[in-house]
């Protein structure tokens, strides 16, 4: 009898340290998940820091809104095709939030327009293909506008950096320019006075 009890006793506690030990594995992993999940979090979050930081810095010193000051030579166009107080919509990707915005026309301006790569006078990575500087903001300009390949310094400050700047010539266009305001389609912000829009990436509002 004696015998019978220490066997049932002893299979009861082989039983038990049996469903002890189950219940540690268990635990285990759940508390892996949840560190494994944290870090993931972690991750995302910074990931998500940098990817805001990075589109930041890509807009960086540019100066969305001017005084609505122009050069003193520069030629108001005579008869443009979107006169002063009109509106038209912008087909233009210079700054986020300008692409299929509704502008209002401030200035229309015969000159001619350059696409710049130049190197900013406050350092930092060269700025390829700028959009746009006018004949007028260029420094000492000559009679005569500049060709793709000409190297000429920039008298516009339009970004950080940019005023006094050595700078090349990627492009060159006789056309109206346009100074413009209109809201941000991305940020809801006003923009005033921007500088500037050239022609063809304008169109009648429908």
């Amino acid at each position: 009898m004696k015998f019978k009890k220490l066997l049932i006793g002893s299979i009861l506690l082989l039983a038990i340290f049996t469903l002890a030990a189950c219940a540690g594995n268990n635990d285990e992993p759940s508390q892996n998940e949840d560190a494994d999940t944290e870090t993931e979090q972690s991750a995302d979050e910074a990931n998500g820091d940098q990817s805001t930081e990075s589109e930041s810095d890509s807009m960086e010193g540019m100066d969305h809104s001017s005084s609505g000051e122009v050069p003193a030579e520069l030629a108001s166009a005579e008869s443009p095709t979107y006169p002063i107080g009109s509106e038209a919509v912008m087909n233009a990707q210079h700054m986020k939030g300008m692409d299929g915005a509704v502008a209002t026309i401030e200035g229309a301006y015969s000159t001619t327009v350059y696409s710049v790569t130049y190197t900013p006078t406050t350092g930092g990575e060269k700025v390829e293909d700028h959009k746009w500087v006018i004949h007028e903001e260029i420094e000492n300009a000559e009679e005569e506008p500049y060709q793709s390949g000409d190297e000429v310094v920039l008298n516009a400050d339009h970004m950080k950096g940019m005023d006094g700047a050595e700078a090349v010539i990627e492009s060159a266009e006789d056309t109206t320019v346009y100074m413009v305001t209109y809201t941000d389609v991305q940020t809801g912000d006003e923009v005033t006075n921007h500088k500037w829009v050239t022609e063809s990436e304008l169109s009648p509002v429908k």
